[in-house]
């Protein structure tokens, strides 16, 4: 028996591995059908909350940036978890992590403990490092030529629950009402449960493991343990300029959409829009971000990347134009919340099928890993300088920085294209 007859348990050949594909794209879109619910359920209200538990709104931006601190302090752990036990293993543990925080982060609510609130926000945020890396499980045995397609399928079904979860953030809320929770800590209790359910999803029916399987599908010589450490991925990233391009696509896609989005609900509020609004808002916003997503991955396999990451500095350039200058306009908010998810789409799965692309199979997990610290990173130092801007500006000045922002993206696209990729 091969090694990978003994990943899948069976005599396996080229049907054998089509069957496996669709099994484990199936199993990771329910997964992240369940994984969008509870993340957006609570996000959508996690700077209101933050602000009535610290009664500033200068310090409601650290609600967004402890969730995506934790999802970037858990990505190098996770990938060094997935790199030695595989995806599946790595995915449970941080949908486990992230219905503890959920749990914490209701606790911290009912007692009135902003630091409470934050650590479990941080937790909370182990959610969506899942969500982020089954991305990358969707791309472990894709073929090169459709690797953004898998990619885009898998951010797609995010779509029907991160859309859902906005909307239900108000039954959500009434539903704690009774308990000595306050309103916005509902949907936290929610998500909790479904974390919990999207564990024992992933733990029961994802197998074989993806990543191990795609390791046992490469050639001898990419086998050595040393060529899948994390000091090789980031090693990886260093040696190629299109490695480099995806870790800041990314990252600036992502700290332009979170900074822009989390302050959203705020500046809403500002201007008269009630809970049901703002959650509407969220829901339009999200769509954009998952709903068009196979549309970017096609368009990245058929016209290249670069194309694609063009595509997206030019749609979060007019997002926060059209935020930016909305005012009272809920209308243009909307629109330009919609661009907002749009852009972060095309750049998330442009970049991310670039940096599978540019890197050896071996250190893949381990530049994956490394990619999703930077960007929550670069987020939550971004969604921490969010709340402080719009505190002592405007909301309009704080969409004035995220442009700026897309500059040296920009230009940096334009220096790499020409140079050779790997694949």
């Amino acid at each position: 028996m091969t090694a990978v007859e003994r990943q899948v348990g069976a005599p396996f050949d080229a049907a054998g591995l089509s069957a496996l594909r669709r099994r484990t794209s199936a199993v990771l879109i329910a997964s992240q059908i369940l994984g969008g619910l509870g993340v957006a359920t609570g996000i959508a209200l996690a700077v209101i909350l933050a602000q009535e538990v610290a009664g500033t709104e200068a310090l409601a931006g650290l609600a967004p940036t402890a969730t995506v601190a934790g999802t970037a302090v858990l990505s190098v752990p996770l990938a060094a978890l997935m790199t030695a036990r595989g995806r599946r293993p790595g995915l449970v543990l941080a949908y486990l992590v992230g219905a503890l925080g959920a749990g914490v982060v209701v606790v911290g609510a009912a007692v009135g403990s902003f630091p409470l609130l934050l650590a479990g926000m941080a937790g909370f945020g182990a959610a969506s490092s899942a969500n982020l890396q089954a991305r990358f499980a969707a791309a472990d045995l894709a073929e090169p030529e459709q690797r953004a397609r898998a990619i885009s399928n898998v951010v797609w079904a995010t779509t029907i629950g991160a859309v859902l979860g906005p909307n239900i953030a108000a039954p959500a809320g009434r539903s704690v009402s009774g308990l000595g929770i306050p309103e916005a800590g509902g949907p936290f209790l929610w998500a909790a449960g479904v974390f919990l359910i999207s564990a024992l999803l992933v733990a029961v029916l994802l197998r074989p493991d993806p990543l191990l399987t795609a390791r046992a599908l490469a050639p001898v010589e990419e086998q050595s343990p040393a060529a899948r450490s994390i000091r090789a991925g980031a090693a990886a990233v260093r040696a190629s300029p299109r490695a480099r391009l995806a870790l800041v696509t990314v990252a600036v896609s992502h700290t332009a959409m979170v900074s822009v989005m989390s302050m959203t609900p705020l500046d809403l509020g500002h201007h008269g829009a009630g809970i049901d609004l703002i959650g509407l808002v969220i829901s339009i916003h999200i769509a954009g971000m998952y709903a068009f997503s196979p549309v970017m991955g096609r368009l990245s396999d058929r016209f290249g990347r670069l194309p694609v990451i063009a595509l997206a500095v030019a749609l979060l350039a007019c997002a926060a134009l059209l935020a930016g200058t909305a005012g009272a306009d809920h209308e243009q908010t909307a629109a330009g919340l919609f661009l907002l998810g749009l852009g972060w789409s095309a750049g998330l799965v442009s970049g991310s099928a670039l940096l599978t692309d540019s890197v050896p199979q071996p250190a893949r997990a381990a530049a994956q890993g490394l990619s999703d610290l930077t960007m929550n990173t670069a987020a939550g130092l971004g969604g921490a300088a969010a709340g402080l801007v719009v505190a002592q500006a405007s909301y309009g000045w704080l969409n004035l920085v995220a442009a700026c922002l897309l500059l040296p993206l920009g230009a940096l696209v334009l220096f790499t294209r020409g140079r050779p990729s790997r694949s």
